[in-house]
């Protein structure tokens, strides 16, 4: 087979739906922050669409483009960013690889994915997307009216668009892809925006049985949220009041606590490992076990001395300290910008997806306690948890 550039093959695979992902991988600057782009075929607004997921050493950022943009995009990427990359077919994978002199490689080889396994990516996958049309509770909630975004409320909305495009992402990337029921537990759920998004998004969106507990300290919340729930008919979704230190869950596929203040983000953690969750969801806010502990005896004491970084230090401190811990246990980690922080200052996420291989967790155990020595802090609260368990 001859061809000249990606699009020689990309854009047949576009018209005969054989396309599946196409991924870019290895790039030139092994120093630079891109490691991998992955291509996607999305359908958004009744328009087919290529989505572009960047994945850097600190954040994923998602970009869509029109099919032949697209297409000349993915080319200009492999010419000039990366060294690898392979389109994955129904009918066959497609490999290109950039030698040392600059050769390229092809290889074509058979499918490594059948088409019963991406039935839904042939079919062209829908943008996920929480409609506004006759949506209850986003009017109960105060987010929509008459099929609008009130006014002040589209920052919330495109968080909750975000949040659903995150969960189905993880959910895909993880053992729980294809199960017809999920169990999920929102720890501090608050007003519910997010815990109503993500069971309208199963039973709805993925049409699967979603078995959803918000747990909220303040009971008028929790009573709000119940009252919207049995309005709606959401018979699977529940509020519970309660602290997040003091509830013990049971068994669950998804752990959630966004926002939970300090060492309740702890609370949730311990809690997401102990019952087992295939993925868990944390979007941390204060830090102040960690930042009244810093006492720094090097040269990293000059930025402690000013307040604002100071509090910064201990952000990235005690968010590395966790992502450590959920490496320690078994599950694969990322942290990342949420979204932009016009809405939110609080827009720092971390996601886990448990493994099916068991880590050291020795190496872990021992990169934190090295941390805890640098920055000379004694107690981690997350650890404590488990070490008096």
């Amino acid at each position: 087979m001859t061809f000249s550039t990606l699009t020689d093959i990309l854009i047949p695979s576009f018209e005969n739906t054989s396309f599946i992902r196409l991924i870019l991988s290895s790039p030139q600057d092994k120093t630079g922050d891109l490691n991998k782009v992955t291509v996607r075929l999305i359908e958004l607004k009744d328009e087919k669409k290529l989505s572009f997921l960047y994945t850097y050493k600190t954040k994923t950022v998602t970009k869509n483009h029109r099919i032949e943009e697209g297409a000349k995009l993915a080319d200009k990427l492999f010419a000039e960013t990366f060294t690898l990359c392979v389109i994955f077919g129904t009918e066959a994978d497609h490999s290109f690889r950039r030698t040392k002199k600059s050769k390229i490689l092809y290889k074509k080889s058979k499918p490594t994915h059948s088409e019963e396994d991406f039935s839904a990516v042939h079919n062209m996958k829908k943008k996920r997307m929480i409609t506004l049309e006759n949506n209850i509770w986003l009017q109960r909630l105060g987010v929509a009216k008459n099929g609008m975004v009130t006014g002040g409320m589209s920052g919330k909305f495109r968080q909750i668009n975000r949040f659903v495009e995150t969960i189905d992402g993880l959910i895909d990337s993880s053992d729980l892809k294809g199960k017809p029921e999920l169990s999920v537990y929102d720890m501090g759920s608050g007003k519910g925006y997010l815990t109503f998004a993500v069971y309208d998004f199963f039973v709805n969106q993925l049409k699967i049985k979603a078995d959803i507990t918000g747990i909220e300290y303040r009971r008028d919340l929790a009573d709000i949220c119940n009252d919207i729930a049995c309005e709606c008919k959401f018979t699977g979704l529940k509020f519970l009041q309660g602290s997040i230190s003091d509830f013990d869950i049971p068994a669950c596929d998804i752990l959630i606590a966004l926002h939970a203040c300090d060492t309740a983000t702890d609370d949730a953690l311990f809690n997401g490992i102990r019952s087992g969750a295939e993925v868990i969801v944390v979007s941390p806010c204060c830090h102040k076990q960690i930042r009244k502990q810093l006492h720094i005896e090097n040269e990293l004491r000059e930025i402690t001395r000013h307040g604002i970084l100071e509090e910064r230090m201990a952000e990235m401190t005690t968010d590395s300290l966790r992502a450590l811990m959920l490496e320690a246990h078994g599950y694969s980690v990322n942290v990342f910008e949420y979204i932009s922080d016009e809405h939110t200052h609080k827009n720092i996420m971390i996601t886990a997806v448990k493994q099916k291989k068991t880590a050291d967790s020795s190496v872990y155990l021992e990169k934190i306690g090295g941390l805890k020595k640098f920055f000379g802090i004694r107690k981690f609260y997350l650890e404590e948890l488990f070490n008096n368990s």
